[in-house]
């Protein structure tokens, strides 16, 4: 570790060497450094926050409010990046079409990871993926798993305007490019999004953001946390 730091290596670095096993270019692990600050927090609402917060109310040493939260990361909070990588890379690498794609997963009763989001749409887009697409298209010398996304979202815009790449579907078909742009034979790609390394990024960077509401409780000395009763429904017979 010494070593990287006469080097001047970056977060972005350590975590290429860490986790991929290799130096990767600037590009790369720049990008690797602006996942972790556009996951690193997303308001006091969502569940991660929420079970954050309330453990730490309840007197919760921080490692303990951090678990708290980051147990709640799965298939409907996060998860998602890993999922919209295996899906994307599995339709475009067998030659489907993005009709085709969206007509399977439609035929299969399944939502497409990584499109959706319940505020953004195509006339309020998500600032996060215009800069993540920025990104990439500046960058990266080609952009196929992105191309092919961003043709799925022309479809699914078509049918509803709040069907968009989101964050964590950008994210995933950017780090798939990424991947291949770096030389990454087609095992290893499918190895690291096997192991859930993408997902990995969004638990390092959102633990960010975990850790900054923690604080605050501890700061500002709050006390248990009550649910408010006028938000609970109670069913009369």
């Amino acid at each position: 570790m010494s070593e990287l730091f006469e080097k001047g290596y970056s977060i972005g670095d350590v975590i290429s060497l860490l986790w991929f096993k290799k130096k990767l270019p600037k590009y790369a692990s720049q990008f690797i450094e602006m996942s972790l600050m556009i996951t690193a927090d997303h308001g006091p609402a969502v569940s991660g926050a929420h079970n954050s917060i309330v453990a730490a109310r309840a007197g919760k040493d921080l490692v303990s409010a951090l678990a708290s939260g980051l147990l709640t990361i799965g298939p409907r909070f996060g998860g998602a990046l890993n999922d919209a990588a295996k899906y994307f890379k599995g339709a475009k690498d067998s030659g489907m079409s993005p009709k085709e794609f969206v007509n399977d997963m439609k035929a299969k009763g399944i939502y497409i990871p990584g499109i959706g989001h319940r505020i953004k749409s195509v006339q309020n887009p998500d600032k996060r993926v215009g800069i993540l697409k920025e990104y990439a298209k500046k960058h990266f010398k080609k952009t196929d798993y992105l191309d092919y996304a961003l043709e799925v979202e022309k479809l699914t815009t078509a049918k509803k305007n709040k069907l968009i790449l989101n964050v964590d579907g950008g994210l995933a078909v950017i780090f798939l490019d990424l991947m291949e742009n770096c030389g990454f034979s087609k095992n290893e790609i499918n190895e690291i999004v096997e192991n859930g390394a993408l997902n990995g990024l969004f638990v390092l960077g959102r633990s960010i953001g975990l850790i900054g509401h923690i604080l605050d409780q501890y700061r500002l000395k709050q006390g248990l946390y009550r649910h408010p009763w006028d938000d609970i429904l109670y069913l009369k017979e």
